[in-house]
């Protein structure tokens, strides 16, 4: 029995480790690039974790299994980002109704175009409920997006490319439309492009990446509180 533990627990802190020091060297290599979106440490290492699991032949579900700790992590990530808010709450206060508008609209208009795209091609329902969560922060759209009937798993999956996206044509939409107050700039990257957003926003300026951090709490909130509601009301 002892032994039969001991070969369990092998493989599991292996792909642990393996894991953890491929993040490693994407934020390391992502940092030499000068953060450019296209190399962002989760695209780098989710590509190199699955061409691992490949070469090594591992069910994608045993990898889930053995690295059980990572996605336990979800739930403290989750209460952290009430640091952020609390640490903006003055700003909150000053801007009133004004940042709820701004918010509330990003995070509906946003999720809804994108579902909008997949009810008119008639894609399975779970697909389209996991689409509405695309714009909030990965562990509150795996949550919600259980909640709501969707589908965890590819709910991550469409955050990532939600976020990707954003941080790659927020800045090129800013130059298109002159958009160059940066309040607005870190409202709509947090809201919309939520953390790699607002990575994003960081190197545009300190008033963006303040801005962009309470679109991220903010909506994330919002959406994880009321899409539940409006759905089980349809």
């Amino acid at each position: 029995m002892q032994m039969t533990e001991n070969t369990a627990t092998l493989p599991a802190l292996g792909w642990l480790g393996a894991t953890l020091v491929t993040y490693t060297a994407a934020l390391w290599l992502n940092r030499r690039a000068g953060g450019h979106p296209l190399l962002h440490p989760l695209v780098l290492t989710t590509a190199t974790v699955l061409m691992l699991i490949a070469v090594v032949q591992t069910e994608l579900k045993q990898y889930q299994q053995y690295t059980a700790l990572i996605h336990w992590l979800l739930g403290p990530a989750t209460v952290a980002l009430a640091l952020p808010m609390y640490a903006q709450w003055q700003k909150v206060r000053e801007l009133g109704w004004r940042l709820v508008v701004a918010v509330a609209v990003a995070g509906t208009l946003a999720p809804v175009l994108a579902w909008g795209c997949l009810y008119l091609t008639n894609a399975p329902l779970a697909l389209q409920l996991t689409m509405l969560a695309k714009s909030i922060t990965t562990p509150l759209a795996m949550e919600t997006s259980r909640m709501i009937g969707g589908i965890p798993a590819l709910a991550a999956v469409f955050v990532i490319t939600t976020g990707i996206v954003g941080a790659i044509a927020g800045p090129f939409t800013f130059r298109l439309l002159h958009l160059t107050h940066p309040q607005a700039q870190g409202i709509a990257l947090g809201s919309v492009t939520h953390a790699i957003g607002t990575a994003r926003a960081i190197s545009l300026g300190e008033a963006q990446a303040a801005m962009a951090s309470l679109g991220l709490c903010v909506n994330g909130i919002m959406t994880a509180l009321v899409l539940p509601v409006v759905i089980r009301a349809l």
